[in-house]
């Protein structure tokens, strides 16, 4: 048996995210999983660092897989990719030692979140954006990120209410701006259901003025996930990358 890491992009636009679903095809995993069985003629199961939404994209997605033997040079990149929807590709293949999980071995992750501020909407990045057609503060958005950066109690910033634990760790929170397009990038230990989006929506909304900056640690505070921001569209968000430990 060999373990495979794969680096994985996709344009999630028309998926009903990562995780596979007994009701639908349209699944980032369920598509790997298919065309790497076609490749090596029996079925395996392709392990994610973790679920993305529908609608969500990737530029650094990982995912673990473990075949009967060692694969040829470029099976994933080549042959496997051959099969892939033009949507996905596999861009590395790394043999790893055994034990190795996607999931289970990631120490943290990085995503962005992009912003197109402009009155109308661009016709190019429309897909890979959330349209926010008004001025923003950045300094007050900077602010506002402060209060959330290091390790708290992120209740009140999920959607889900059956989490274990809700402590996590964001380690840095950058906004910067440029051209009409605003980017969020969020680096931590991992995020929760709907963490990231709801985080960039109380964000925006203390950079279009309607929160004050303090009100992100208010809620933070209250465990209410009413007194935190609005969820942001999905479009916007990117998994840029999953860090492993040495």
């Amino acid at each position: 048996m060999r373990t495979y890491k794969l680096t994985i992009a996709y344009d999630g636009t028309a998926y009903q995210g990562w995780q596979r679903q007994s009701n639908t095809e349209r699944t980032i995993q369920g598509i790997l999983e298919r065309c790497i069985s076609e490749q090596t003629g029996y079925p395996v199961e392709v392990n994610g660092s973790g679920r993305t939404d529908a609608g969500v994209h990737a530029s650094g997605q990982t995912a673990s897989v473990v075949l009967r033997g060692i694969a040829e040079a470029g099976f994933f990149t080549e042959k496997v990719n051959g099969g892939l929807p033009e949507d996905i590709r596999i861009l590395r293949e790394e043999l790893v030692k055994n034990g190795f999980h996607a999931r289970k071995s990631a120490a943290g992750k990085v995503y962005e979140y992009h912003v197109d501020i402009n009155p109308k909407a661009d016709v190019f990045t429309r897909r890979f954006c959330f349209h926010f057609p008004r001025e923003l503060d950045l300094d007050a958005m900077r602010k506002a990120a402060g209060y959330l950066t290091g390790s708290h109690d992120f209740a009140a910033y999920t959607d889900k209410k059956d989490e274990k634990s809700t402590k996590r760790m964001i380690y840095a929170i950058i906004v910067s701006g440029q051209g009409g397009r605003v980017t969020i990038r969020y680096e931590g230990t991992g995020f929760m259901y709907h963490m990231v989006r709801i985080l960039t929506g109380t964000l925006l909304e203390a950079g279009s003025g309607q929160r004050s900056p303090e009100s992100a640690a208010e809620a933070l505070r209250s465990r209410d996930r009413q007194q935190a921001g609005f969820l942001a569209p999905a479009q916007g968000l990117f998994l840029k990358e999953v860090r492993y430990r040495q």
